[in-house]
């Protein structure tokens, strides 16, 4: 094959310094060093492809993609923590995550976007973002990927004393709870044979703790797609996305039959994993469209790469 171009890098965090996708040079590599304790599951990996890349590519331009930059926007009242002002400083607020995926979506809808609506990435990880005339305004995730809905084998959301608990009673330390979150909860944590949600089906007839798995992941994102439509006055338009989102419809199934209030109910007949509405006419619309994170790197990776300069 020829040699690229330009290269485009899926950053999941930046931190709070790197909120636009840009150029990579020796500067943005050091200030991505120093965020990668906001998101350890992701961005060393991230790093190490990208030094691979500069090595074997060198003088070719090298863009990082941000998965926070779709949410950099957000108002204070969903950005900010309630923490105290010292520790906001530190950069400690919401981010969000799947930006990416959200920016491949509107850009998917174009001229069909709607005011009002709720995009929700269903996959391994997972998040709900409400999108306002084609902003982020709120999103489940926070300072990093391990908080929201409750994901793979991530928990999601917790109360903050279990982790007092765990860090008193038990003795756990930093990295013990960042296993314990990351590695050890959702949906692998409550099933207790993992996390690929084929295998919790084929298992739930069975398994009640593999029912109860699907069944709880199915309820937060139902919880969270709710409080979205609170967060933009109802909603015109709900987008499954992701691996779970695009290819599993018991899944969309259940979630949207908890929504039936907001007239959210799937058409079974048209629910094909396409562009196609999926819904009952009135309410809010349900649809299936497929997440294309790489090609928005690419658009972002050309745009920027052949039309600015190196930071």
């Amino acid at each position: 094959m020829p040699a690229p171009a330009a290269i485009g890098h899926r950053i999941v965090h930046g931190g709070a310094k790197l909120r636009q996708h840009c150029l990579i040079g020796e500067p943005v590599m050091q200030q991505l060093e120093s965020a990668a304790a906001f998101a350890p599951v992701h961005t060393p990996s991230a790093l190490s492809v990208t030094r691979f890349a500069q090595q074997h590519f060198p003088g070719l331009p090298q863009v990082a993609c941000f998965d926070t930059t779709f949410h950099a926007a957000m108002p204070d009242v969903a950005r900010v923590l309630p923490i105290p002002r010292d520790l906001q400083s530190l950069g400690i607020q919401r981010y969000g995550f799947h930006g990416l995926s959200c920016e491949s979506i509107v850009h998917r809808l174009g001229t069909s976007l709607p005011e009002r609506l709720i995009i929700a990435h269903l996959g391994n990880g997972a998040s709900v973002t409400a999108v306002k005339g084609g902003k982020s305004v709120d999103t489940s995730m926070g300072l990093t990927p391990s908080g929201g809905v409750m994901m793979g084998s991530r928990s999601g959301d917790l109360d903050p004393g279990v982790l007092i608990y765990l860090m008193r009673e038990r003795k756990f330390d930093a990295v013990m709870l960042e296993d314990l979150i990351d590695h050890r909860s959702g949906l692998a944590g409550v099933s207790g044979i993992g996390s690929d949600m084929r295998l919790l089906h084929e298992a739930a007839s069975s398994n009640p703790d593999a029912r109860l798995a699907i069944d709880m992941f199915c309820y937060s994102v139902r919880k969270q797609i709710a409080a979205m439509m609170a967060v933009l006055g109802g909603a015109d338009l709900v987008v499954f996305t992701g691996g779970i989102g695009e290819n599993d419809g018991e899944v969309r199934a259940s979630i949207c039959a908890g929504l039936s209030w907001a007239g959210v109910r799937l058409d079974n007949a048209a629910d094909q994993s396409t562009p196609a509405p999926v819904s009952k006419a009135g309410g809010a619309r349900a649809t299936v469209l497929a997440s294309q994170e790489d090609e928005q790197i690419a658009r972002h990776t050309g745009a920027i790469a052949f039309q600015g300069s190196r930071v």
